[in-house]
C-alpha cells in the first residue's frame, strides 16, 4: 500500500513539472507505464487524449488573431484529460437522460473486475445477471476474476500513468474499504451519479454504512451492492457447544488445539478476524473500549491496542491448526479445512453461504451459524466504476441492474446466494416468503460492530506480518 501511495506521489510530481514547463492550457504528457498487476481483457477503447506538441512563439499580433479564432471554436468533447475524481456531468455521458443511457448502453460490454473465489457468487454473477443484461439491454458482462482488489486498482494506476484517460481496461470494481479509500485519494473514480439511477429509489439511504465506507466518504463515487456481516460457522456434531465470545474463541482454541485457525492477511477473512481480536483488546485497554477507534488513524491508540493483540495472537499461534506454522492463503482454503472437518469452527464474512454450501454437499449438513456475544463486525461492500472507463454508459446501466428489486431478490434466495440487501424498508416486504436456509443465522439475532476507518486496516495487516507471522 505504501509502496502504492509513494509512486503515485512520484508520478504527480512528474506530470505537474511537465505541465508547469509546457505552459498551464496545455495537457499533462504521458509517463511510461508500469506493468499492469492484473491482467485484462481487450476492451473497444475511446481514442487516448495525448498532449500537443509545443508550437513555435508567435509575433504579438499573430497571438491575438490566435486567441479571436480559439474564441470561434467548437467546445472540446467531454472526457477525461487526466486523473481526478470525474462527475458524471462532466463525463462522456454527461447531459443524457436515463434513457438515453440506457441507449448507449445497447450493444457494450462491462469488464467488471470482483473477487471470484466463490463458486456460489460466480455463478449468480454469470448465469443470472448476465443472462439478464443481455437480454433486457443487451449488454455483455465479463467478469474478470482476481484474487485480491489491490491488484485491480494497481491496474488503474498503471494505465493512468501510461495516459490512458478514455480507454481503461476496468470498467467496473466490486470494491470497499481501503482500496475505495485509495482510489478516492488517486482520483481514480467516476463520482455523482445516484440521482441518474432509478434504482437508488429502493435504496435504505438512513443506513450510515452506505454513506461512509470503512470511514471514508462515498460521496457517490460508489454504488452499495451487499450488506457483509461476519459470524462463526461452526460443525455442530464436532462443536455442540460453540464459544459465546471472543474470549471464549481463544480459550476454546487451545484447549482443542488444531481445530481452529484463520487466514493470514491481507486476506480478508483473516484480516477481520485479527481486527475481532483487535476491538476485543481495547474493549479491555482503552476508557470507550473499541468504539475509542473509530476515529482517523491515531499511533499512540494503535500501539497501546496493538503490543496487547500481537501477544494474544502469538499465545495462540500454537493452538491453530499445524500449530500455527502454516495459515491458509485465503476463505476458499479455510473452507476446504472446514470440509474436511480439520478445523471444527471459523470466523468469516456471510453467513448466508453456509446454506448453499450445505445443499451443495461442500459444507456437512451440521454446519450452523451464529454471532458472538461480543459483536460481529459488518460492512456493506460496493460496486465502482473507473473514471478511465470507455463503457460508463453500461458500466452504470449494470451498476443500477444490480439494486434493482429483481437483481437483490433473486440473491437473497438460499440456494442462489442468500445474501443480505441493501433496500429500505418499503421494499422489503418483496422479500417476504425468502426461506432462510436452517444453517444460517438470523441477521438481527447479530451484534453488529462497525469497520476501523480504511487507514487502520493496512496498518494493523502489516503489524501482524511483522509482530506474528515473522516472530
Amino acid at each position: 500500500m505504501h509502496s502504492r501511495f509513494a509512486r503515485w506521489l512520484i508520478v504527480m510530481a512528474c506530470l505537474a513539472l511537465v505541465a508547469a514547463a509546457c505552459g498551464d492550457d496545455e495537457e499533462p504528457a504521458a509517463t511510461t507505464a508500469a506493468p499492469a498487476t492484473t491482467a485484462a481483457p481487450a476492451t473497444t477503447a475511446a481514442p487516448t487524449t495525448t498532449a500537443a506538441p509545443a508550437e513555435e512563439p508567435m509575433e504579438e499580433d499573430d497571438h491575438d488573431h490566435e486567441e479571436e479564432e480559439m474564441e470561434e471554436e467548437e467546445p472540446m468533447m467531454m472526457g477525461p484529460t487526466g486523473p481526478g475524481l470525474l462527475d458524471v456531468d462532466n463525463s462522456e455521458v454527461g447531459g443524457m437522460s436515463w434513457d438515453e443511457i440506457v441507449a448507449a448502453a445497447d450493444g457494450g460490454r462491462v469488464n467488471w473486475f470482483m473477487w471470484g473465489g466463490s463458486a456460489t457468487i460466480n455463478a449468480y454473477v454469470n448465469e443470472w445477471v448476465g443472462a439478464e443484461l443481455k437480454s433486457r439491454f443487451n449488454i455483455d458482462l465479463n467478469q474478470v476474476r482476481v484474487t485480491d482488489t489491490v491488484n485491480v486498482v494497481d491496474t488503474v494506476l498503471s494505465e493512468t500513468e501510461a495516459g490512458e484517460y478514455t480507454s481503461g481496461s476496468v470498467d467496473m470494481i466490486w470494491i470497499n474499504g481501503e482500496n475505495f479509500r485509495t482510489m478516492v485519494q488517486g482520483g481514480l473514480l467516476l463520482c455523482g451519479y445516484w440521482d441518474l439511477l432509478p434504482s437508488f429509489q429502493n435504496v435504505d439511504m438512513t443506513d450510515g454504512t452506505l454513506l461512509f465506507d470503512f470511514g471514508t466518504p462515498v460521496e457517490e463515487c460508489e454504488t452499495p451492492w451487499n450488506k457483509a456481516q461476519s459470524a462463526v460457522f461452526y460443525n455442530s456434531a464436532l462443536l455442540p457447544d460453540p464459544p459465546a465470545d471472543m474470549d471464549a474463541l481463544l480459550a476454546q482454541a487451545c484447549a482443542n488445539p488444531g481445530t481452529f485457525t484463520y487466514p493470514a492477511p491481507p486476506d480478508f477473512t483473516g484480516s477481520v478476524f485479527v481486527r475481532h481480536v483487535f476491538y476485543n483488546e481495547a474493549n479491555k485497554i482503552l476508557p470507550g473500549g473499541y468504539g475509542d477507534l473509530l476515529v482517523p488513524f491515531d499511533q499512540a491508540l494503535y500501539d497501546t491496542v496493538a503490543e496487547a493483540t500481537w501477544q494474544t495472537l502469538n499465545d495462540l499461534e500454537p493452538c491453530l491448526w499445524r500449530e500455527g506454522s502454516t495459515y491458509p492463503v485465503d476463505q476458499p482454503a479455510l473452507e476446504v479445512l472446514y470440509s474436511n472437518s480439520e478445523v471444527t469452527h471459523f470466523l468469516a464474512y456471510g453467513p448466508a453461504a453456509a446454506g448453499s454450501k450445505v445443499d451443495s454437499g461442500v459444507f456437512p449438513e451440521s454446519t450452523r451459524t451464529y454471532g458472538l456475544a461480543s459483536g460481529q463486525i459488518g460492512n456493506t461492500n460496493f460496486v465502482a466504476i473507473p473514471y478511465n472507463s470507455p463503457n460508463k454508459a453500461a458500466a452504470l446501466v449494470t451498476a443500477d441492474f444490480l439494486l434493482s428489486l429483481d437483481a437483490q431478490l433473486q440473491k437473497a434466495y438460499p440456494d442462489v446466494w442468500g445474501q443480505i440487501n441493501v433496500l429500505n424498508v418499503e421494499s422489503q416486504s418483496h422479500f417476504a416468503d425468502v426461506p432462510r436456509h436452517p444453517s444460517v443465522v438470523d441477521p438481527g439475532d447479530i451484534s453488529g460492530l462497525p469497520e476501523l476507518r480504511g487507514d487502520w486496516v493496512p496498518i494493523i495487516e502489516e503489524g501482524w506480518r511483522a509482530n506474528v507471522a515473522e516472530q
